[in-house]
Order: structure tokens, then sequence, then C-alpha cells
């Protein structure tokens, strides 16, 4: 991954985002229109977030992470990240959890797995529960997720990665003890709390999932962030 690392610093400094307009989409439990709107917590933050992609006859792939443009946040010890994939890959995917809390504990991956193919076209989510993986607050975390198309060549890997930081002072924990469930997601993305109004909506379209409304207002979130691909999936399932 050494390799994959150094292509993503380099090409994160140089990414940039595309911010759209909300889209309001009908609660079905409650019957009030009510939007998803992520507001980033800082504005003018570092981009960190990078996409990969390739491009060859007959066939193309993007690999996408449902992460904001600069560090998204969670409250979460150990929270659930999502990834896109445009197709469906027949190469084994390799994602890695790294920390920022120093040059030291960076050399050494919190966490290194692969995933091995097929892997289906769509959303992809990956609990970090299920592998003794927790974050330790205020410290930032760059995650990336490779296809390894050539082992041997790993400048070839199509890769994406993003960043995330455990917050524990949120003001938004007072509210959610009053809301409903169909009203977390937007709790949170109000307050900045990006990795878990997704999680939110996903877990929701994971037990609901011929509930349109539900993918619309994930689709509205993600294009928010410029994640169009990801949107368009969700539109089109």
């Amino acid at each position: 991954m050494k390799r994959s690392f150094a292509i993503f610093l380099g090409t994160a400094t140089a990414a940039a985002a595309v911010i759209c307009m909300p889209v309001h989409a009908q609660d079905r439990e409650s019957g009030k229109s009510e939007a998803v709107t992520y507001k980033p917590p800082m504005r003018g933050a570092p981009l960190t977030r990078v996409g990969g992609g390739t491009r060859s006859v007959g066939s193309a792939l993007a690999v996408n992470v449902l992460a904001p443009s600069d560090t998204g946040l969670t409250t979460q010890e150990k929270p659930t990240i999502y990834w896109f994939a445009s197709q469906s890959i027949d190469k084994p995917v390799e994602l890695t959890i790294t920390s920022t809390e120093s040059l030291q504990a960076a050399a050494t991956p919190v966490l290194e797995i692969t995933l091995q193919p097929p892997l289906a076209k769509g959303i992809h989510a990956f609990r970090l529960a299920d592998h003794g993986v927790s974050l330790k607050p205020g410290v930032e975390y760059q995650w990336f997720v490779a296809v390894v198309r050539n082992p041997a060549q790993r400048s070839n890997d199509v890769l994406a990665g993003g960043t995330i930081k455990r917050v524990t002072d949120s003001p938004v924990q007072a509210q959610l003890k009053q809301a409903s469930p169909a009203q977390l997601a937007a709790l949170y993305a109000e307050a900045g709390i990006w990795y878990d109004a997704i999680d939110q909506l996903s877990t929701q379209i994971s037990a609901d999932q011929s509930n349109r409304q539900l993918r619309e207002r994930r689709a509205a979130l993600l294009e928010q962030v410029g994640l169009r691909e990801a949107a368009a999936f969700d539109r089109g399932s």
C-alpha cells in the first residue's frame, strides 16, 4: 500500500469538491417534508478525499469512499464506513486505516484487510466493530480502498481515500435523545457529523430496501459533497 498512499497524498491536495443543492424528500413516517442537509463543521478545511477510476475498452470502474471532501466526523467509537464501486469487481480490494496521531503511528496501519472478489457494484458497508478497530477521540484517521489490479504494479491500483475523526463533545447528542429514528440522519447532517448521518440512512435502507424515499434522501446527501456516481446508483436501484 505504500505506493498507493503516496498517490493519495499527492492527489488529495489538488482534489476539488462539487457542492450541490440538497434535494427535499418526504419522510414516510412523519408525513413532513424533511431535507437532510450536510453542514461542514469547518469551511475552507484542507481537502482530503480522492476518488479513483480506470478506463479501458468495454469497461469502466470508479471507486469512491462515501466521505466529504475534507475530514468527516463521527461520534462513534467503532463507526461503519461506506464505499462505492461503479462496476462489479473481480480483483482483490485492500481496505486500510492509518492514524495521523504521530509519524510512528502513521507508518503502521491500524487495520489492513483484503476483501476477496467478487464484489458487487454499488455501496458497500465496512463495520469497524467487526474487526476490533476503535477510533481515539480527536485523532484524524486516513482510510483507503484500493482495487489491486496487478500486485506487481501497485501504481495501477484504483485507489480512493478519505479521512475521519471522532468527536465526543457534539451538541447534537442532547437532541438525539428526543428524536425519532426518521430524524436522526437530518440531525447528524445539520451538526456536521457526516459519517453518522450516512450510516443512519444506510441502516434504514438496509431494513427497508424497497423504500425509494430513503434512497432519494441518501442520494441527495451524497450529491451535496460531490459524490454524483454513488447518488445516481441510489436513484437507479
